[in-house]
């Protein structure tokens, strides 16, 4: 293994695991070379990974992809890149343990965690979620303005920044409403 690991001989078992202070190193260590494959067979596909997760669900390891392009992903978009992508992770194995590869969208209201995120979606209405609330609310929706230290929305006509430490998660609102 390319990681530290502990030996159960030393707790009375036998084998080895994960150090589990290691694993979030681990992960993001996996991730980034997951993303690494992907770039350029997404880009010769025409697509751009908006995200790459390398997480654990329900007992089991997931390896998921989010794709997007112009005009919008859909499934048959999702399956080529499923395809294309699958034989190079069989062949790199870079995750040691059995995974599920999922590849999807962004959707419509889709979660802006990088700042090429924010630059791609400034002038798009947001939802900002806050950890603590700022003038009694943990909620705010506005137009999305250029980043800086802050997180900068437009709301009722009122400049809003948020200091990052302090938003939670920041998403492409979609009004449901607006479309009757």
């Amino acid at each position: 293994m390319w990681y530290n690991t502990l030996t159960l001989k030393e707790y009375g078992g036998c084998g080895t695991i994960p150090h589990p202070l290691l694993w979030g190193i681990m992960k993001k260590n996996i991730t980034a070379l997951c993303e690494e494959l992907a770039e350029p067979v997404a880009a010769e596909l025409g697509y751009v990974i908006w995200d790459t997760e390398y997480v654990k669900e329900g007992g089991r390891y997931i390896l998921r992809y989010t794709i997007d392009k112009d005009g919008g992903v859909g499934i048959d978009d999702c399956e080529r890149f499923h395809r294309a992508i699958d034989p190079l992770l069989d062949e790199a194995d870079p995750i040691e343990e059995s995974y599920t590869l999922e590849v999807s969208s962004p959707g419509i209201e889709r979660e802006l965690k990088y700042e090429w995120h924010y630059e791609c979606c400034v002038g798009d209405t947001v939802e900002v979620r806050l950890y603590k609330p700022y003038n009694n609310s943990k909620q705010f929706i506005g137009k999305l303005l250029p980043l800086d230290e802050n997180v900068n929305i437009e709301c009722g006509g009122e400049k809003l920044s948020f200091p990052r430490a302090s938003v939670a998660k920041v998403n492409i609102y979609f009004d449901i409403k607006s479309l009757n």
